[in-house]
């Protein structure tokens, strides 16, 4: 299967976990997500000081800076895979 069918089912699937992933989990599924479907992060973060979880968002989306969109699909399925156990 082609790795852009995999990573929509990876998607889709990561919509149905019988339990809900940490939140560090939650954010590197956001994470990989926007660096496989938009690339780096090329914003200055979020307006609000005080808006922690856009914060934390924005952070562990820029840590992904230089990672292909191919690899960054690849690690957001694999880590769907896993958390499907």
């Amino acid at each position: 299967m082609e790795l852009n069918s995999l990573f929509e089912q990876a998607v889709a699937n990561s919509k149905t976990l019988t339990e809900k992933p940490d939140n560090e989990t939650l954010l590197k599924l956001y994470a990989l997500f926007k660096q496989a479907t938009e690339g780096d992060n090329t914003g200055s973060g979020p307006e609000n000081a005080f808006d922690f979880v856009a914060k934390f968002k924005h952070e562990a989306w820029s840590k992904l800076a230089g990672t292909t969109k191919e690899a960054a699909m690849q690690d957001y399925i694999d880590l769907v895979t896993k958390l499907k156990g």
